[in-house]
Protein backbone atom coordinates (compact mmCIF):
# COMPACT_ATOMS: atom_id res chain seq x y z
CA UNK A 1 0.00 0.00 0.00
CA UNK A 2 1.31 3.37 -0.65
CA UNK A 3 1.86 5.91 1.70
CA UNK A 4 -0.18 9.11 1.03
CA UNK A 5 1.98 12.12 0.16
CA UNK A 6 1.24 15.28 1.18
CA UNK A 7 -0.32 18.03 -1.08
CA UNK A 8 1.82 21.03 -1.59
CA UNK A 9 0.28 23.09 -4.41
CA UNK A 10 -1.12 22.93 -7.70
CA UNK A 11 1.24 23.43 -11.32
CA UNK A 12 0.57 27.32 -12.61
CA UNK A 13 3.35 26.99 -15.81
CA UNK A 14 6.66 26.41 -16.91
CA UNK A 15 8.60 24.98 -19.32
CA UNK A 16 11.06 22.58 -20.26
CA UNK A 17 14.16 25.50 -20.62
CA UNK A 18 12.64 27.21 -17.10
CA UNK A 19 11.73 25.40 -13.69
CA UNK A 20 8.20 24.73 -13.08
CA UNK A 21 5.68 27.31 -11.21
CA UNK A 22 3.77 25.75 -8.52
CA UNK A 23 1.15 28.10 -6.50
CA UNK A 24 1.57 26.69 -3.16
CA UNK A 25 -1.68 25.75 -0.84
CA UNK A 26 0.13 25.43 2.15
CA UNK A 27 2.20 28.35 4.40
CA UNK A 28 5.38 28.87 2.38
CA UNK A 29 7.37 28.81 6.09
CA UNK A 30 6.42 24.48 5.36
CA UNK A 31 8.84 24.90 2.24
CA UNK A 32 12.29 24.85 1.88
CA UNK A 33 15.16 25.37 -0.88
CA UNK A 34 15.98 21.89 -2.05
CA UNK A 35 12.01 19.93 -1.21
CA UNK A 36 11.82 17.06 -3.34
CA UNK A 37 8.97 17.22 -5.06
CA UNK A 38 6.45 15.04 -7.13
CA UNK A 39 3.81 16.14 -10.17
CA UNK A 40 1.20 13.69 -10.32
CA UNK A 41 -0.33 14.13 -13.95
CA UNK A 42 -2.52 11.10 -15.34
CA UNK A 43 -0.22 7.95 -16.10
CA UNK A 44 2.70 10.45 -15.32
CA UNK A 45 4.76 11.25 -12.31
CA UNK A 46 7.63 13.98 -12.56
CA UNK A 47 10.55 14.34 -10.39
CA UNK A 48 12.19 18.01 -9.04
CA UNK A 49 13.54 19.88 -6.55
CA UNK A 50 12.82 23.39 -5.20
CA UNK A 51 14.73 26.31 -5.99
CA UNK A 52 13.44 29.23 -4.91
CA UNK A 53 10.45 30.40 -2.89
CA UNK A 54 8.19 33.94 -3.77
CA UNK A 55 6.00 35.87 -2.65
CA UNK A 56 2.82 37.33 -5.08
CA UNK A 57 0.26 39.08 -5.46
CA UNK A 58 -3.12 39.57 -7.79
CA UNK A 59 -2.70 43.12 -7.78
CA UNK A 60 0.41 45.03 -6.17
CA UNK A 61 -1.51 47.10 -4.00
CA UNK A 62 -3.17 44.11 -2.06
CA UNK A 63 0.85 43.36 -1.36
CA UNK A 64 1.18 46.93 -0.51
CA UNK A 65 -1.60 47.22 2.00
CA UNK A 66 -1.54 45.65 5.86
CA UNK A 67 -5.22 44.57 5.29
CA UNK A 68 -4.61 42.92 8.65
CA UNK A 69 -4.87 46.36 10.11
CA UNK A 70 -7.29 47.91 7.92
CA UNK A 71 -9.83 45.48 8.68
CA UNK A 72 -11.51 42.41 10.92
CA UNK A 73 -9.22 39.45 11.14
CA UNK A 74 -11.98 37.31 9.06
CA UNK A 75 -12.28 39.67 6.64
CA UNK A 76 -8.52 40.33 6.26
CA UNK A 77 -7.80 36.40 6.10
CA UNK A 78 -10.62 35.91 2.84
CA UNK A 79 -8.41 38.80 1.51
CA UNK A 80 -5.52 37.10 1.90
CA UNK A 81 -6.73 33.80 0.54
CA UNK A 82 -8.14 35.56 -2.68
CA UNK A 83 -5.29 38.42 -3.51
CA UNK A 84 -1.80 37.13 -1.96
CA UNK A 85 -0.09 33.93 -2.75
CA UNK A 86 3.67 31.99 -2.56
CA UNK A 87 5.31 30.23 -5.65
CA UNK A 88 7.44 27.81 -5.86
CA UNK A 89 10.47 27.61 -8.35
CA UNK A 90 10.49 23.80 -9.13
CA UNK A 91 13.63 22.43 -11.16
CA UNK A 92 12.75 19.17 -13.14
CA UNK A 93 14.90 16.04 -13.49
CA UNK A 94 13.09 12.90 -13.97
CA UNK A 95 9.73 11.28 -15.04
CA UNK A 96 7.90 7.88 -14.94
CA UNK A 97 5.12 6.40 -15.88
CA UNK A 98 3.47 4.82 -13.03
CA UNK A 99 0.41 3.73 -15.04
CA UNK A 100 -3.98 4.25 -14.17
CA UNK A 101 -4.89 3.93 -11.07
CA UNK A 102 -4.61 -0.14 -9.58
CA UNK A 103 -7.59 -2.09 -9.46
CA UNK A 104 -8.87 -0.26 -12.57
CA UNK A 105 -9.52 -2.19 -16.26
CA UNK A 106 -7.13 0.38 -17.66
CA UNK A 107 -4.53 -0.88 -15.29
CA UNK A 108 -5.04 -4.47 -16.44
CA UNK A 109 -4.77 -3.17 -19.67
CA UNK A 110 -1.79 -1.35 -19.45
CA UNK A 111 -0.36 -4.22 -17.28
CA UNK A 112 -1.50 -6.77 -19.62
CA UNK A 113 0.47 -4.86 -22.25
CA UNK A 114 3.68 -4.92 -20.96
CA UNK A 115 3.86 -8.51 -19.57
CA UNK A 116 3.20 -9.65 -23.16
CA UNK A 117 6.25 -7.42 -24.38
CA UNK A 118 4.33 -4.98 -26.66
CA UNK A 119 4.91 -1.90 -24.27
CA UNK A 120 7.96 -1.27 -22.61
CA UNK A 121 8.45 -1.70 -18.74
CA UNK A 122 7.96 1.55 -16.89
CA UNK A 123 11.83 3.21 -16.05
CA UNK A 124 13.11 6.64 -14.83
CA UNK A 125 13.49 9.08 -17.61
CA UNK A 126 15.06 12.21 -18.11
CA UNK A 127 12.48 14.89 -18.13
CA UNK A 128 11.15 14.72 -21.72
CA UNK A 129 7.34 16.38 -21.69
CA UNK A 130 5.44 18.55 -19.44
CA UNK A 131 2.39 18.03 -17.60
CA UNK A 132 -0.69 20.42 -17.33
CA UNK A 133 -1.75 23.14 -16.00
CA UNK A 134 -3.20 22.44 -11.90
CA UNK A 135 -1.56 18.86 -11.93
CA UNK A 136 -1.39 18.10 -8.17
CA UNK A 137 2.34 18.80 -6.85
CA UNK A 138 3.01 17.12 -3.12
CA UNK A 139 6.64 16.39 -1.15
CA UNK A 140 7.70 13.24 -2.36
CA UNK A 141 7.31 10.45 0.41
CA UNK A 142 9.38 7.59 1.56
CA UNK A 143 8.65 5.03 -1.41
CA UNK A 144 9.35 8.19 -4.25
CA UNK A 145 12.98 8.73 -2.72
CA UNK A 146 13.29 4.56 -2.67
CA UNK A 147 11.96 4.14 -6.09
CA UNK A 148 14.37 7.52 -7.30
CA UNK A 149 17.31 6.90 -5.14
CA UNK A 150 17.42 3.09 -4.15
CA UNK A 151 15.77 0.61 -1.74
CA UNK A 152 17.99 1.06 1.59
CA UNK A 153 17.98 -2.39 2.02
CA UNK A 154 19.32 -3.48 -1.27
CA UNK A 155 22.98 -4.52 -0.78
CA UNK A 156 24.45 -2.23 -2.94
CA UNK A 157 22.62 1.09 -1.61
CA UNK A 158 24.67 2.97 1.27
CA UNK A 159 22.76 5.54 3.06
CA UNK A 160 24.31 8.92 2.75
CA UNK A 161 21.87 11.23 4.28
CA UNK A 162 18.60 12.13 4.61
CA UNK A 163 15.67 14.38 3.11
CA UNK A 164 15.29 17.84 4.82
CA UNK A 165 11.95 17.77 5.19
CA UNK A 166 10.43 14.33 6.13
CA UNK A 167 13.64 12.46 7.28
CA UNK A 168 13.33 9.95 4.67
CA UNK A 169 16.83 7.94 3.85
CA UNK A 170 18.61 8.57 0.56
CA UNK A 171 21.06 6.50 -1.52
CA UNK A 172 24.39 6.31 -3.33
CA UNK A 173 24.39 3.48 -5.72
CA UNK A 174 27.80 2.24 -4.69
CA UNK A 175 28.01 -0.29 -7.76
CA UNK A 176 27.77 2.88 -9.95
CA UNK A 177 30.01 4.92 -7.83
CA UNK A 178 32.69 2.68 -8.36
CA UNK A 179 33.06 3.09 -11.99
CA UNK A 180 33.89 6.70 -12.50
CA UNK A 181 35.31 9.06 -10.38
CA UNK A 182 34.11 11.02 -7.80
CA UNK A 183 34.93 13.85 -5.46
CA UNK A 184 33.80 15.53 -2.07
CA UNK A 185 33.95 19.09 -1.87
CA UNK A 186 33.57 21.43 0.99
CA UNK A 187 35.44 24.35 2.65
CA UNK A 188 37.39 24.13 5.75
CA UNK A 189 35.59 23.25 8.57
CA UNK A 190 32.47 21.56 6.99
CA UNK A 191 33.44 17.84 7.81
CA UNK A 192 34.88 16.56 4.81
CA UNK A 193 37.08 14.17 6.82
CA UNK A 194 33.76 13.11 8.52
CA UNK A 195 31.74 12.42 4.86
CA UNK A 196 34.90 11.23 3.07
CA UNK A 197 34.96 8.30 6.57
CA UNK A 198 31.46 7.73 5.85
CA UNK A 199 31.62 7.08 2.13
CA UNK A 200 35.11 5.00 2.72
CA UNK A 201 33.47 3.04 5.37
CA UNK A 202 30.20 2.41 3.33
CA UNK A 203 32.41 1.23 -0.24
CA UNK A 204 34.81 -1.21 2.66
CA UNK A 205 31.23 -2.87 4.31
CA UNK A 206 30.07 -3.04 0.61
CA UNK A 207 33.49 -4.73 -0.86
CA UNK A 208 33.04 -4.34 -4.49
CA UNK A 209 36.22 -2.14 -4.64
CA UNK A 210 39.71 -1.81 -3.26
CA UNK A 211 40.48 1.33 -1.79
CA UNK A 212 43.60 3.48 -1.36
CA UNK A 213 43.82 6.32 1.04
CA UNK A 214 46.43 8.77 0.57
CA UNK A 215 46.40 9.99 4.02
CA UNK A 216 48.12 13.07 4.45
CA UNK A 217 47.15 14.50 7.80
CA UNK A 218 46.59 10.45 9.35
CA UNK A 219 43.26 10.78 10.08
CA UNK A 220 41.38 7.70 8.45
CA UNK A 221 43.30 4.52 9.46
CA UNK A 222 42.92 4.91 13.50
CA UNK A 223 41.31 6.14 16.24
CA UNK A 224 41.28 9.97 16.68
CA UNK A 225 39.27 12.41 18.72
CA UNK A 226 36.94 15.12 16.59
CA UNK A 227 38.50 18.40 16.84
CA UNK A 228 35.15 20.09 17.47
CA UNK A 229 33.22 18.21 19.96
CA UNK A 230 36.46 16.16 21.33
CA UNK A 231 35.05 13.17 20.91
CA UNK A 232 36.42 9.97 20.65
CA UNK A 233 36.35 9.09 16.77
CA UNK A 234 36.47 5.61 15.50
CA UNK A 235 38.78 4.73 12.73
CA UNK A 236 38.50 2.55 9.63
CA UNK A 237 41.11 0.16 11.07
CA UNK A 238 39.27 -0.22 14.15
CA UNK A 239 35.69 -1.06 12.04
CA UNK A 240 37.14 -3.04 9.70
CA UNK A 241 40.08 -4.55 11.01
CA UNK A 242 41.72 -7.24 9.19
CA UNK A 243 40.38 -6.20 6.16
CA UNK A 244 42.44 -2.69 6.41
CA UNK A 245 46.34 -2.50 6.09
CA UNK A 246 47.64 0.55 7.42
CA UNK A 247 50.97 1.36 6.02
CA UNK A 248 53.52 3.84 7.95
CA UNK A 249 55.82 5.78 5.45
CA UNK A 250 59.42 5.26 6.36
CA UNK A 251 61.21 2.36 8.48
CA UNK A 252 60.03 2.46 11.75
CA UNK A 253 57.45 5.18 11.85
CA UNK A 254 54.48 4.94 14.13
CA UNK A 255 50.64 6.78 13.42
CA UNK A 256 50.24 8.71 16.73
CA UNK A 257 51.42 6.20 18.77
CA UNK A 258 49.91 3.08 16.79
CA UNK A 259 51.71 0.33 15.29
CA UNK A 260 51.07 0.13 11.46
CA UNK A 261 51.03 -3.63 9.31
CA UNK A 262 54.12 -2.72 7.65
CA UNK A 263 56.20 0.14 6.16
CA UNK A 264 56.55 1.52 2.85
CA UNK A 265 60.06 2.63 1.81
CA UNK A 266 60.99 3.66 -1.73
CA UNK A 267 63.26 2.02 -3.70
CA UNK A 268 65.80 4.25 -5.94
CA UNK A 269 65.08 1.62 -8.65
CA UNK A 270 61.74 3.44 -8.48
CA UNK A 271 62.07 6.63 -9.22
CA UNK A 272 61.64 8.21 -12.71
CA UNK A 273 62.78 10.92 -14.32
CA UNK A 274 59.03 11.92 -14.71
CA UNK A 275 59.07 11.50 -11.13
CA UNK A 276 61.02 14.02 -10.65
CA UNK A 277 59.63 16.45 -12.91
CA UNK A 278 56.48 16.68 -11.43
CA UNK A 279 58.06 18.37 -8.59
CA UNK A 280 59.38 21.21 -10.79
CA UNK A 281 57.25 23.75 -8.76
CA UNK A 282 57.86 22.46 -5.31
CA UNK A 283 61.44 22.15 -6.05
CA UNK A 284 61.88 25.38 -8.10
CA UNK A 285 63.56 23.42 -10.74
CA UNK A 286 64.76 25.06 -13.71
CA UNK A 287 63.76 24.71 -17.35
CA UNK A 288 67.23 22.60 -17.89
CA UNK A 289 66.23 20.08 -15.72
CA UNK A 290 64.30 17.59 -17.85
CA UNK A 291 68.13 17.48 -20.10
CA UNK A 292 69.93 16.73 -17.35
CA UNK A 293 67.87 14.18 -16.12
CA UNK A 294 67.54 12.56 -19.59
CA UNK A 295 71.60 12.05 -19.59
CA UNK A 296 71.67 11.05 -15.80
CA UNK A 297 68.79 7.83 -17.02
CA UNK A 298 71.39 7.31 -20.53
CA UNK A 299 74.30 7.00 -18.01
CA UNK A 300 72.79 4.74 -15.66
CA UNK A 301 69.70 3.69 -16.54
CA UNK A 302 67.32 2.48 -13.72
CA UNK A 303 70.48 3.23 -10.92
CA UNK A 304 70.36 7.06 -11.65
CA UNK A 305 68.86 8.44 -8.72
CA UNK A 306 70.93 6.25 -6.37
CA UNK A 307 74.34 7.29 -8.51
CA UNK A 308 73.41 11.22 -8.68
CA UNK A 309 72.99 11.09 -5.27
CA UNK A 310 76.40 9.01 -4.57
CA UNK A 311 78.14 12.07 -7.09
CA UNK A 312 80.24 14.40 -4.65
CA UNK A 313 81.20 17.97 -5.11
CA UNK A 314 84.59 17.55 -4.63
CA UNK A 315 87.93 18.58 -6.40
CA UNK A 316 91.84 17.47 -6.61
CA UNK A 317 94.65 19.20 -7.13
CA UNK A 318 96.75 18.13 -10.33
CA UNK A 319 99.92 19.57 -11.96
CA UNK A 320 99.69 20.09 -15.87
CA UNK A 321 102.44 19.63 -18.27
CA UNK A 322 104.44 23.22 -17.09
CA UNK A 323 104.62 21.81 -13.44
CA UNK A 324 101.79 24.29 -12.27
CA UNK A 325 98.70 22.79 -10.49
CA UNK A 326 95.31 23.63 -11.19
CA UNK A 327 91.75 22.57 -9.28
CA UNK A 328 89.77 19.78 -11.32
CA UNK A 329 86.73 18.04 -10.40
CA UNK A 330 87.21 14.99 -8.49
CA UNK A 331 86.28 11.17 -9.71
CA UNK A 332 82.58 10.62 -8.90
CA UNK A 333 82.22 14.33 -8.77
CA UNK A 334 78.88 15.93 -10.11
CA UNK A 335 81.43 18.38 -12.82
CA UNK A 336 83.36 15.16 -13.81
CA UNK A 337 80.00 13.33 -14.72
CA UNK A 338 78.75 16.62 -16.53
CA UNK A 339 81.96 17.24 -18.48
CA UNK A 340 82.22 13.37 -19.39
CA UNK A 341 78.31 13.91 -21.05
CA UNK A 342 78.42 16.86 -22.63
CA UNK A 343 75.84 18.60 -19.64
CA UNK A 344 76.64 22.18 -18.47
CA UNK A 345 78.28 21.93 -15.08
CA UNK A 346 77.00 24.36 -13.02
CA UNK A 347 73.20 23.44 -14.25
CA UNK A 348 73.75 19.85 -12.82
CA UNK A 349 75.07 20.87 -9.75
CA UNK A 350 72.23 23.19 -9.47
CA UNK A 351 70.22 20.21 -10.18
CA UNK A 352 72.23 18.09 -7.25
CA UNK A 353 71.47 20.97 -4.57
CA UNK A 354 67.84 20.99 -5.31
CA UNK A 355 67.64 17.39 -4.92
CA UNK A 356 69.47 17.19 -1.78
CA UNK A 357 65.63 17.90 -0.20
CA UNK A 358 64.90 14.24 -1.73
CA UNK A 359 68.74 12.88 -1.17
CA UNK A 360 68.31 13.46 2.86
CA UNK A 361 65.16 11.53 2.83
CA UNK A 362 65.37 8.35 5.19
CA UNK A 363 62.22 6.73 3.43
CA UNK A 364 64.50 6.95 0.25
CA UNK A 365 66.45 3.86 -0.04
CA UNK A 366 68.74 1.04 -2.23
CA UNK A 367 66.90 -1.72 -0.98
CA UNK A 368 63.57 -1.64 0.86
CA UNK A 369 63.53 -4.10 3.48
CA UNK A 370 61.80 -7.08 2.42
CA UNK A 371 58.05 -6.89 2.09
CA UNK A 372 58.32 -2.59 2.80
CA UNK A 373 58.34 -2.01 -0.68
CA UNK A 374 55.36 -0.83 -3.08
CA UNK A 375 54.55 -3.69 -4.26
CA UNK A 376 53.55 -4.87 -1.40
CA UNK A 377 50.87 -2.37 -1.12
CA UNK A 378 49.57 -3.45 -4.93
CA UNK A 379 49.85 -6.90 -3.74
CA UNK A 380 47.59 -5.79 -0.90
CA UNK A 381 45.08 -4.20 -2.87
CA UNK A 382 45.12 -6.92 -5.57
CA UNK A 383 43.51 -9.21 -2.41
CA UNK A 384 40.84 -7.20 -2.08
CA UNK A 385 42.64 -5.51 0.98
CA UNK A 386 42.10 -2.11 1.93
CA UNK A 387 45.84 0.24 2.23
CA UNK A 388 45.59 3.26 4.20
CA UNK A 389 48.54 4.81 3.37
CA UNK A 390 49.70 7.49 6.48
CA UNK A 391 52.26 10.15 5.75
CA UNK A 392 52.60 10.57 9.71
CA UNK A 393 54.09 13.48 11.87
CA UNK A 394 58.04 13.58 9.98
CA UNK A 395 56.84 12.92 6.55
CA UNK A 396 53.53 15.22 6.12
CA UNK A 397 55.11 18.19 3.24
CA UNK A 398 53.63 18.76 0.14
CA UNK A 399 56.83 17.59 -1.33
CA UNK A 400 56.32 13.79 0.81
CA UNK A 401 52.93 13.87 -0.70
CA UNK A 402 53.45 14.49 -3.36
CA UNK A 403 56.79 12.70 -4.33
CA UNK A 404 55.67 9.26 -2.97
CA UNK A 405 52.00 9.66 -4.12
CA UNK A 406 52.99 9.96 -7.79
CA UNK A 407 55.64 7.02 -7.53
CA UNK A 408 52.92 4.67 -6.02
CA UNK A 409 50.16 5.42 -8.51
CA UNK A 410 52.55 5.33 -11.64
CA UNK A 411 53.14 1.43 -10.47
CA UNK A 412 49.54 0.82 -9.81
CA UNK A 413 48.77 2.02 -12.62
CA UNK A 414 50.95 -0.06 -15.05
CA UNK A 415 50.18 -3.03 -12.70
CA UNK A 416 46.30 -2.55 -13.07
CA UNK A 417 46.66 -1.82 -16.81
CA UNK A 418 48.45 -5.32 -16.93
CA UNK A 419 46.10 -7.44 -15.23
CA UNK A 420 42.97 -5.30 -17.51
CA UNK A 421 45.12 -6.61 -20.79
CA UNK A 422 45.26 -10.16 -19.27
CA UNK A 423 41.63 -10.52 -18.45
CA UNK A 424 40.78 -9.15 -21.84
CA UNK A 425 43.04 -10.89 -23.89
CA UNK A 426 44.11 -14.65 -22.26
CA UNK A 427 40.63 -14.97 -20.30
CA UNK A 428 42.62 -14.57 -16.84
CA UNK A 429 40.95 -13.39 -13.61
CA UNK A 430 39.19 -9.86 -13.61
CA UNK A 431 41.25 -7.01 -12.12
CA UNK A 432 39.58 -5.85 -8.78
CA UNK A 433 37.82 -2.22 -9.33
CA UNK A 434 40.39 0.10 -7.19
CA UNK A 435 39.57 3.44 -5.80
CA UNK A 436 42.65 5.95 -4.93
CA UNK A 437 41.38 8.50 -2.68
CA UNK A 438 43.23 11.79 -2.64
CA UNK A 439 43.57 14.68 -0.20
CA UNK A 440 44.29 18.42 -1.28
CA UNK A 441 43.46 17.04 -4.52
CA UNK A 442 43.94 20.84 -5.88
CA UNK A 443 47.86 19.97 -5.40
CA UNK A 444 48.21 17.29 -7.38
CA UNK A 445 45.89 18.28 -9.97
CA UNK A 446 45.96 21.92 -10.63
CA UNK A 447 46.61 22.97 -14.18
CA UNK A 448 50.25 23.18 -13.79
CA UNK A 449 50.64 19.70 -12.32
CA UNK A 450 47.85 17.94 -13.55
CA UNK A 451 49.49 17.19 -17.26
CA UNK A 452 52.34 15.12 -15.65
CA UNK A 453 50.83 13.38 -12.74
CA UNK A 454 49.51 10.38 -12.86
CA UNK A 455 45.95 10.98 -11.55
CA UNK A 456 45.31 13.35 -14.47
CA UNK A 457 45.25 10.26 -16.54
CA UNK A 458 43.76 7.80 -14.21
CA UNK A 459 40.76 10.41 -13.92
CA UNK A 460 40.59 10.58 -17.87
CA UNK A 461 41.30 7.74 -18.89
CA UNK A 462 41.65 4.61 -15.92
CA UNK A 463 37.98 3.69 -15.16
CA UNK A 464 38.32 1.54 -18.55
CA UNK A 465 41.53 -0.23 -16.78
CA UNK A 466 39.25 -0.76 -13.04
CA UNK A 467 41.10 2.56 -11.35
CA UNK A 468 39.02 5.71 -10.66
CA UNK A 469 39.91 8.62 -7.83
CA UNK A 470 38.45 9.77 -5.27
CA UNK A 471 39.27 13.47 -4.90
CA UNK A 472 38.83 15.33 -1.28
CA UNK A 473 39.55 19.05 -2.06
CA UNK A 474 38.52 22.17 -0.01
CA UNK A 475 39.46 23.93 -3.34
CA UNK A 476 37.68 22.74 -6.38
CA UNK A 477 37.82 25.48 -8.78
CA UNK A 478 41.93 25.22 -8.17
CA UNK A 479 41.83 21.57 -9.84
CA UNK A 480 41.99 21.52 -13.27
CA UNK A 481 38.13 21.75 -15.31
CA UNK A 482 39.19 18.43 -17.13
CA UNK A 483 39.30 16.46 -14.38
CA UNK A 484 36.63 17.92 -12.99
CA UNK A 485 34.50 17.21 -15.96
CA UNK A 486 35.65 13.77 -15.39
CA UNK A 487 34.00 13.24 -12.16
CA UNK A 488 30.56 11.24 -11.94
CA UNK A 489 29.31 11.62 -8.51
CA UNK A 490 30.17 14.69 -5.94
CA UNK A 491 29.23 15.15 -2.70
CA UNK A 492 29.83 19.19 -1.41
CA UNK A 493 29.01 20.63 1.77
CA UNK A 494 29.25 24.20 1.86
CA UNK A 495 31.55 26.29 -0.53
CA UNK A 496 31.65 29.91 0.23
CA UNK A 497 33.91 31.47 -3.00
CA UNK A 498 31.76 31.38 -6.20
CA UNK A 499 34.35 29.61 -8.18
CA UNK A 500 34.41 26.92 -6.38
CA UNK A 501 30.97 26.64 -6.70
CA UNK A 502 31.13 27.21 -9.92
CA UNK A 503 33.46 24.20 -10.11
CA UNK A 504 31.51 21.62 -8.51
CA UNK A 505 28.99 22.40 -10.63
CA UNK A 506 30.45 22.65 -14.27
CA UNK A 507 28.90 20.14 -16.73
CA UNK A 508 25.71 19.64 -15.26
CA UNK A 509 21.94 20.70 -16.34
CA UNK A 510 20.33 23.04 -14.00
CA UNK A 511 23.57 24.61 -12.66
CA UNK A 512 21.86 28.61 -12.28
CA UNK A 513 19.45 26.67 -10.56
CA UNK A 514 21.61 24.92 -7.70
CA UNK A 515 24.43 27.58 -7.67
CA UNK A 516 22.75 29.37 -4.46
CA UNK A 517 21.07 25.82 -2.96
CA UNK A 518 24.97 24.95 -2.97
CA UNK A 519 25.93 28.82 -1.14
CA UNK A 520 22.80 28.29 1.44
CA UNK A 521 23.55 24.78 2.69
CA UNK A 522 24.21 24.59 6.47
CA UNK A 523 27.91 25.16 7.22
CA UNK A 524 27.97 21.40 9.29
CA UNK A 525 26.00 18.28 8.48
CA UNK A 526 24.01 19.10 4.80
CA UNK A 527 25.81 17.82 1.59
CA UNK A 528 24.15 17.95 -2.28
CA UNK A 529 24.25 15.22 -3.85
CA UNK A 530 25.09 15.18 -7.99
CA UNK A 531 25.81 13.69 -10.62
CA UNK A 532 26.40 10.14 -11.72
CA UNK A 533 26.00 8.05 -8.42
CA UNK A 534 22.60 9.73 -7.51
CA UNK A 535 19.74 9.95 -10.69
CA UNK A 536 19.14 13.89 -9.69
CA UNK A 537 20.59 16.37 -7.62
CA UNK A 538 19.78 16.48 -3.78
CA UNK A 539 20.23 18.88 -0.83
CA UNK A 540 20.61 16.12 2.23
CA UNK A 541 21.38 16.12 5.86
CA UNK A 542 24.42 13.83 6.12
CA UNK A 543 24.28 11.10 8.57
CA UNK A 544 26.51 11.78 11.75
CA UNK A 545 29.77 9.05 11.64
CA UNK A 546 28.82 8.16 15.61
CA UNK A 547 28.46 5.13 17.53
CA UNK A 548 25.23 4.60 15.66
CA UNK A 549 26.78 4.21 12.17
CA UNK A 550 29.53 2.24 13.61
CA UNK A 551 27.30 -0.26 14.79
CA UNK A 552 25.54 -0.75 11.59
CA UNK A 553 29.15 -0.65 9.44
CA UNK A 554 30.31 -3.61 11.80
CA UNK A 555 27.08 -5.32 12.10
CA UNK A 556 24.34 -6.33 9.49
CA UNK A 557 22.37 -4.04 7.32
CA UNK A 558 19.00 -3.39 9.65
CA UNK A 559 16.44 -1.47 8.67
CA UNK A 560 15.62 1.79 10.56
CA UNK A 561 13.19 2.75 12.49
CA UNK A 562 11.75 6.84 12.02
CA UNK A 563 12.81 6.80 15.98
CA UNK A 564 16.34 5.68 15.48
CA UNK A 565 16.42 8.10 12.22
CA UNK A 566 15.80 10.99 14.50
CA UNK A 567 17.86 10.09 17.16
CA UNK A 568 20.68 9.47 14.31
CA UNK A 569 19.76 13.32 13.25
CA UNK A 570 19.51 14.83 16.75
CA UNK A 571 16.32 15.70 16.80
Amino acid sequence: MQIKRTQIGYLVGGGLKENFRVRLTVSPQEMQEGAFVVIQSGLWNYYGIVTDINLGATDPRFADEQTEVRFPAHIAKALHGQTLYANLEVLPNLMLEVGPDEGTPEYKDWQGKIDAGLKDAPRILPVKNIPPHHAVVSLANEGDIAEIFGDPNKESNFVIGYTREQNHPVCIDLDKFVQRSSGVFGATGTGKSFLTRLVLAGLMKHNQAAVLVLDMHNEYGFDDVASDTKKAVKGLKTLFKGGVRCVGLGAGSTIRGNQVDFNLEISTGDISTSDIETLSRELNLRETTPTILNALYGTFKDKWFAAFRAMSRETVMIEDERGKTKEVPAEGSVAKWAMENGVNVMAAEALHDKLRRLFSKPYIVDTPATGNDANQIISSLEAGKHVVLSFGEKYDTDLDYLFVSNILTRKIRSAWEKKTNEFRTHGKAEPKPLIIVVEEAHKLLNREMAAQTTFATIARELRKYYVTLLIVDQRPSQIYDEVMSQLGTRISGWLGDDLDIQAVLSGLSGRESLRGMLARLQPKEEVLLLGWGVPMPLPVRSRRYDEAFWKEMSGGKGKRSSEEISRELGF
